[in-house]
C-alpha cells in the first residue's frame, strides 16, 4: 500500500515540500495553524513568491479543476495523525530576539501537538534547521508522549532549498541526507525519495547529530566563501586591484570553484545569517566555541559591507551629507527570484541612507509589498525608470535579471546625474560607461 504523507507547517519550506510530494505521486495532507494560510493554499495560491510553486500547487490541490486531487490541507492534528504514515515537520526556527540562538518553540509545539494523536506506528521526520542535539531530545519526548510509544519513530532529513530554485531543489535534490536509528526508518525514507534517488540523487544515511549539522555546516561554508571574497574586495579597494578579475582567476582552481565568489554588499535572508549565529551559540553550549570563532569575523565582514556601500555612495555624491540628495535603489529583496526581504542588505543600505537625510526611492520586481511593510518610510516606485527619475545616484543592490537588461541610455535620460554604484558587481561597466555613466563597483576602484 502506498505511503501517505503529511506536512506540518506550510510556509516556504512546507508548502514546497507538500506540493513536491504530491508531484512524486503521494497522497499528501498539509497542516498549518494559521487559517488564512490554509485558505490561500486551498485556492492554489502561495503566500510568497517562488518560481513554479503556485503552478505545482494548482496541479495537485483537491477541488481545483484539472488537478490530481492528491494534496489537501487541514488545521486538525488528529486528522493528520490518522491519515499519515510519514509526518514531515517543516516549521520555522527563527533567531531568538536579542540572542544568537535559534527559537525552537515552533518545532516543540508541533511535536507536542502531534504526539498525543499517534495511535498507530508512524515515522516523524524533522526538516527544520535545528541546533545539534535537538533530534535526540525530540525522539525521547515523542516516544514518551505518543500512545503508540517507541513505534512513533523520529528521523532527521534537513532541507537544502535555495530561494528561487526551491521546486527544483525538492524534486531533483543534489543530495538527500537522512539521520535515522533503524533500518525501518531508512526503508521508509528510501520509499519517499525513490523518484529522486532513481534519477541519481545521492542518498546519505547518517546519525542524528551529523544530519543536524549538515545544513548549518553547509551554510557556514557558503557564508565563509562570500565573506572571503568580500574581504578580498576590501584589500582590492586599498591596493587598487580588481576583485572581479581576482575572483575569476581563483575560480579556475577546481579546489575553489567559481560559485559564491562575487563580491558585493554581502548576504542576507532568513537562513545564512540566522544559521551561522545559531551554530556559534550551540557550539558555545557544547563547549566547542573556539572551533567556530572564525564565524564571528565572517558575520562581521558581512555586516561591514553594508556600511561600506553607504560610504561609497556618500563619497560618489561629493563626500558630504546625503541631505537633499536623491538616491535610487534598484533591489529590495536579499536575492533575485524571491520576494524575501528578511535581513536584506539592499534594504539595510537604503534605510541607512534615508536615515542620514537622503531621499531614497526603491524599486524591486517582486519585493515591494514586503519591503513597504518593513520600511514604510522609504519611497517606492513602480518601475526602475520611475525610481531613477531625478536621481543623483543609482545603487544596484539586488542582481535581478531585469536590472542587468536595463538600457543605460534610456535610464540616463531620466536621471539627474549619470552615476551608478554596482553593489553586486553584476553590471557591465563598459556598456554603462559607453552611455555616459560614471560606474563604480565594490572592490574595483580602477575597473
Amino acid at each position: 500500500m502506498a505511503l501517505k504523507i503529511t506536512v506540518i507547517g506550510t510556509g516556504y519550506l512546507g508548502a514546497t515540500h507538500a506540493a513536491a510530494m504530491a508531484e512524486l505521486g503521494f497522497e499528501v495532507l498539509g497542516l498549518d495553524v494559521v487559517p488564512e494560510k490554509i485558505e490561500m493554499l486551498q485556492r492554489g495560491e502561495v503566500p510568497m513568491y517562488e518560481p513554479g510553486l503556485e503552478e505545482l500547487l494548482r496541479k495537485h490541490v483537491a477541488g481545483i479543476e484539472g488537478s490530481s486531487g492528491r494534496l489537501r490541507f487541514t488545521m486538525d492534528f488528529a486528522e493528520v495523525a490518522a491519515f499519515g504514515d510519514v509526518h514531515f515537520v517543516c516549521v520555522n526556527t527563527p533567531q531568538k530576539h536579542g540572542e544568537y540562538a535559534c527559537d525552537m518553540s515552533y518545532v516543540d509545539s508541533a511535536f507536542a501537538q502531534l504526539a498525543p494523536h499517534l495511535t498507530k506506528p508512524a515515522l516523524v521526520v524533522g526538516k527544520s534547521t535545528v541546533p545539534v542535539g535537538s533530534a535526540d531530545r525530540l525522539a525521547r519526548e515523542l516516544a514518551a508522549a505518543a500512545p503508540v510509544g517507541a513505534e512513533a519513530e523520529l528521523a532527521w532529513n534537513p532541507e537544502f532549498l535555495r530561494e528561487g530554485f526551491a521546486v527544483k531543489d525538492t524534486l531533483h535534490p543534489d543530495r538527500i541526507v537522512v539521520g535515522v536509528r533503524s533500518a525501518h526508518a531508512e526503508k521508509l525514507l528510501r520509499e519517499v525519495y525513490a523518484g529522486p534517488v532513481g534519477e541519481g540523487s545521492p542518498f546519505v544515511v547518517t546519525d542524528f547529530p551529523t544530519s543536524e549539522l549538515v545544513k548549518t555546516a553547509a551554510n557556514s561554508f557558503l557564508a565563509t566563501k562570500i565573506s572571503f571574497i568580500n574581504a578580498m574586495a576590501e584589500v582590492c579597494e586599498a591596493a587598487g586591484g580588481d576583485v572581479v578579475k581576482l575572483a575569476e582567476a581563483l575560480g579556475y582552481d577546481d579546489r575553489i570553484g567559481k560559485k559564491f565568489l562575487r563580491a558585493g554588499i554581502g548576504f542576507g535572508g532568513g537562513c545564512l545569517p540566522k544559521d551561522i549565529r545559531a551554530f556559534m551559540a550551540r557550539a558555545g553550549e557544547l563547549g566547542a566555541d573556539q572551533a567556530l570563532t572564525f564565524l564571528r569575523e565572517i558575520d562581521s565582514i558581512n555586516m561591514r559591507r553594508r556600511g561600506q556601500m553607504v560610504e561609497m555612495a556618500r563619497e560618489a555624491l561629493g563626500g558630504g551629507s546625503f541631505l537633499g540628495k536623491r538616491v535610487a535603489v534598484l533591489g529590495a529583496t536579499f536575492k533575485p527570484d524571491s520576494d524575501d526581504v528578511r535581513d536584506s542588505p539592499a534594504l539595510n543600505v537604503a534605510g541607512q541612507i534615508h536615515l542620514q537625510g537622503g531621499q531614497v526611492t526603491v524599486y524591486d520586481p517582486k519585493g515591494m509589498a514586503n519591503a513597504g511593510r518593513l520600511f514604510p518610510t522609504l519611497a517606492y516606485a513602480e518601475s526602475a525608470v520611475d525610481a531613477v527619475r531625478g536621481a543623483d545616484a543609482v545603487l544596484h543592490l539586488t542582481e535581478w535579471r531585469e536590472f542587468r537588461e536595463l538600457d543605460p541610455e534610456a535610464l540616463g535620460e531620466v536621471a539627474s546625474e549619470r552615476l551608478i554604484l554596482d553593489g553586486r558587481n553584476a553590471l557591465d561597466p563598459a556598456v554603462w560607461r559607453a552611455a555616459g555613466w560614471t560606474y563604480r563597483a565594490m572592490g574595483r576602484p580602477s575597473a
